[in-house]
């Protein structure tokens, strides 16, 4: 905790939903010597590390970056600063592009789209130019850091596929498996002829999941033999083997099973970095843990999540839902989370298929504002005060109301992230190390707290 003329002091910012506060900043507390009062705590020990965070931030999609274009200077970089800025915003440093098109753009497209082009001659990343890598550009400018970057296939080329076609599922044909494996070698060494270093890449997006856009599934096994027979020997062979591979990319339902059947192959494991998850089922957190338990030596990234079904303009219950996954899954060994698309129009798009979704930021209709939601808050709470680098330290709450995470920075400051998601607020103190401070929580309300670890 900082030390002020002798005292020791916290820095609070909180969000709400009745008050209608957006990260605003609090009254400094006095931090006291000695136990705490007995009451409802959160008890933090920054000695005790658990596992170093990569950082937070969103999706570089088509629909995040034609929108981006169509806002007025001012509004684009207002996003910007809002976003990648690591002074006067979020300070984002971790995110996802797809490799190819997904829903949200304008329809399908493939980096190798001439079919039968085996020895993929035709390979060409030219769409990509006219939107998504211009946004990309101007979030490293503004970021003045690396943004690390995973890329992540919908689809392999419609000629590559057993249903012939981008959308609706289909499995990719064993006879292509050897050049879809050059296409992701190819789209790194593209993208980082760019001033673009892609930092690893996932398998499949929802490896599972028969959509109406972009898909393509691969059983638990087709996953792992495509890791072990290709994709980690061509990584490899082109001189790439710092690229990291994630697996899954799909719910936390059967996130431990599709992950243990290929870490229980050791030709397959030697090539995967971890396992990457999404939030459209239940819950199972608990899966995130296990899995950690089972394999530690392999990570656990959160890949993609956003709230269904529209805009949802104004909303504060998805703040919460950020929040309680944000908190859960780094109190689960998750050392980086990464939101679905950074922005989109008023409707939730575009969107090739109609499958309008919320961000936390929206631009406005006519492109000269922006609608920046609750969920925009939830995670600035997150992204501004952990930074990469950091661990997460022990916390604990004695009341179940009290939702918690504490991570340690590398310069040394302490972030105590709390939740509340009850009808009624609470008071509780914070206990770090041999000082508390007592605080208020309003219901449905996120606190971070600010102060040195020493």
């Amino acid at each position: 905790m900082s030390a002020r003329h002798g005292r020791s002091w916290l820095r609070v910012w909180l969000s709400s939903r009745d008050s209608g506060a957006r990260l605003a900043a609090q009254a400094d507390l006095a931090a006291h010597e000695g136990p705490a009062p007995a009451g409802p705590s959160v008890f933090v020990d920054p000695a005790r590390r658990m596992q170093t965070l990569m950082g937070f931030g969103g999706a570089f999609t088509e629909a995040a970056a034609l929108t981006w274009q169509q806002l007025t200077p001012a509004a684009a970089d207002e996003f910007l600063q809002a976003c990648f800025s690591p002074t006067q915003g979020h300070g984002y440093t971790l995110c996802r592009v797809p490799m190819g098109s997904s829903d949200f753009g304008l329809g399908n497209h493939a980096h190798a789209d001439v079919a039968g082009d085996f020895a993929l001659e035709h390979f060409s990343i030219e769409r990509d130019r006219r939107h998504v890598l211009p946004l990309i550009h101007a979030a490293q400018r503004v970021a003045g850091r690396p943004i690390t970057l995973l890329a992540s296939p919908w689809s392999p080329p419609a000629w590559m596929k057993t249903n012939g076609e981008m959308n609706h599922g289909g499995h990719l044909r064993p006879e292509c498996r050897a050049a879809w494996a050059q296409c992701y070698v190819k789209f790194i060494q593209a993208y980082a002829a760019e001033g673009v270093p892609i930092w690893g890449v996932s398998v499949q997006n929802e490896p599972q999941a028969v959509q109406r856009w972009d898909s393509c599934i691969y059983s638990a096994e087709e996953e792992r033999d495509f890791v072990r027979d290709h994709l980690g020997p061509a990584l490899h062979a082109a001189g790439l083997a710092h690229v990291k591979i994630v697996v899954h990319d799909h719910n936390r339902d059967e996130l431990l099973q599709r992950a243990a059947t290929i870490y229980a192959d050791p030709e397959a494991a030697k090539y995967v970095w971890g396992a990457g998850f999404h939030w459209y089922v239940e819950d199972h957190f608990d899966h995130v843990q296990r899995l950690h338990d089972a394999w530690p030596d392999k990570q656990l990234l959160f890949t993609e999540g956003c709230q269904e079904g529209g805009p949802h303009q104004g909303e504060w219950e998805v703040a919460e839902r950020y929040a309680r996954s944000l908190i859960a899954d780094l109190n689960h060994w998750t050392v980086g989370w990464i939101d679905w698309n950074l922005l989109l129009d008023e409707f939730g798009g575009p969107n090739h298929v109609g499958n309008f979704c919320s961000a936390p930021v929206l631009a406005d209709a006519g492109r000269a504002a922006l609608h920046v939601q609750s969920a925009h808050a939830a995670l600035g709470h997150f992204a501004r005060f952990m930074h990469p680098g950091g661990q997460r330290v022990l916390c604990a709450a004695t009341r179940e109301a009290l939702e918690c995470t504490a991570a340690v920075n590398p310069d040394g400051s302490l972030a105590v992230v709390v939740l509340n998601r009850s009808d009624v607020a609470l008071h509780f103190n914070l206990q770090v190390g041999t000082r508390h401070a007592a605080l208020h929580l309003p219901a449905h309300a996120l606190l971070t707290v600010q102060a040195d670890a020493h």
